[in-house]
């Protein structure tokens, strides 16, 4: 058994798109009509595990956007990204305007910090320690 997907509620699936892939440095891997204004669509990491895929999630459900804000307000993220060099990761992503709850911080086994995708969602970036 594999995981193939992964998902999170954007607020916008173009600006999603934009961000996920102009921003991060993800590829676009799937776009498919799915009936009306929403999409199938996902993204993958050129760095990441092959065949695994981030799905851009419509939040056309309304409990969704409920549970998406209360996440966001409590400052838990929806998922967390890998990074080997997480002080340049942040330096990069600053570069381009992502903002960032703070400074990546030492945590056991990990050094991590949280930032913002723009679609209302906070995101773990991770670096594991050797």
């Amino acid at each position: 058994m594999q995981i193939k997907f992964a998902s999170v509620t954007v607020s916008d699936q173009d600006k999603a798109l934009a961000f996920y892939t102009e921003v991060l440095g993800f590829e676009k891997c799937s776009d498919i009509a799915m009936g009306g204004v929403y999409r199938w669509l996902t993204v993958t990491s050129p760095e990441g595990v092959p065949g695994a895929e981030l799905v851009l999630e419509p939040a056309a459900f309304p409990p969704a956007l409920v549970y998406q804000k209360a996440l966001f307000d409590a400052g838990i993220p929806a998922t967390a990204l890998i990074t080997k060099d997480i002080h340049a990761e942040a330096r990069r992503l600053r570069e381009k305007g992502v903002v960032f709850r703070g400074e990546p911080q030492a945590m056991g086994p990990i050094t991590a910090v949280i930032f913002e995708d723009t679609c209302g969602n906070l995101l773990n970036l991770v670096q594991p320690h050797a």
